[in-house]
């Protein structure tokens, strides 16, 4: 899986509770990594708009105390694609895992 693809699983994550601004989304993958990941805005943003082009996030903007900002929420498709990299992801931590445990993997079912 390419690295593009797991910080998209990560942002589609972020905004599965609710709608986030791009703040609030660095923030949200902080706190649920107990702050061990800790993205820059240089990342996060392009991905937010990748991920907005792809339909998979959709943004709107807003003012707050004068400041503009952009808020993202996920959509269907975004909600849909998020489940298909959670079973990803965890069939392939699994593989992983048994491999460096040097058992069996479990089959999927």
């Amino acid at each position: 899986m390419r690295a593009e693809g797991h910080l998209d699983a990560l942002l589609l994550a972020a905004l599965e509770d609710g709608p986030r601004h791009g703040y609030a989304v660095i923030d949200a993958l902080r706190q649920s990594t107990g702050t061990r990941l800790d993205l820059p805005t240089g990342t996060i943003y392009p991905a937010l708009r990748r991920l907005a082009a792809a339909g998979l996030i959709t943004g709107s903007q807003s003012v707050v105390a004068g400041r503009h900002r952009r808020e993202y929420r996920l959509t269907a498709a975004g909600a849909r694609t998020l489940s298909g990299k959670r079973a990803g992801w965890l069939g392939f931590a699994a593989m992983v895992s048994a491999a460096l445990a040097a058992k069996p993997c479990p089959n999927p079912a």
